[in-house]
């Protein structure tokens, strides 16, 4: 009886500790979330508000026919490996890990008023959202992320390099 005792409030102990560092951890897990990828984006919204409902486009073809107009800059928020194992025709590569070292760079080379599609490796990837907010803090403000990624594009056979 006394080991079952010991064992209940080890239990509840180990519980209360990981429910409080999970809670104050920035990359903790909500215990509510989106997680249906026909949705959108898998997010756990309740911990984590990057993503940006109303900036998605959930249809590949919308964001070929943007691509199709000639305006629009796309830009991949993968790794550089990443994009240079495969990427949308023509994006540029602002891995959103080496946002702080790159952005000023970005700034010289593209017009604030310029549109925008972001994007990364699809629906449970937040990068693309993320990077689409700190270029909204930046002064660009017609941006848009492409939530289906580079693997949504290359399976509908659009043009990558």
């Amino acid at each position: 009886m006394k080991i079952l005792k010991e064992v209940s409030i080890i239990t509840a102990i180990s519980v209360i500790v990981a429910f409080g560092v999970n809670y104050f951890s920035p990359n903790g897990i909500a215990l509510v979330g989106q997680w249906d990828t026909s949705q959108g984006v898998v997010s756990a919204i309740g911990k984590n508000d990057v993503v940006m409902d109303e900036l998605e486009i959930d249809d590949v073809t919308h964001a070929r026919a943007l691509y199709d107009t000639g305006n629009v800059l796309f830009v991949d928020a993968r790794s550089f490996e990443d994009h240079n194992d495969g990427h949308v025709k023509g994006a540029v590569s602002l891995p959103v890990g080496q946002y702080d070292e790159l952005i000023d760079g970005f700034l010289e080379l593209h017009d604030l008023d310029r549109p925008i599609v972001t994007y990364c490796s699809g629906r449970t990837c937040e990068d693309s959202h993320h990077l689409a907010l700190l270029l909204m803090e930046r002064g660009y403000m017609n941006i848009s992320v492409m939530i289906d990624g580079f693997p949504g594009w290359e399976a509908e056979g659009y043009p990558i390099d």
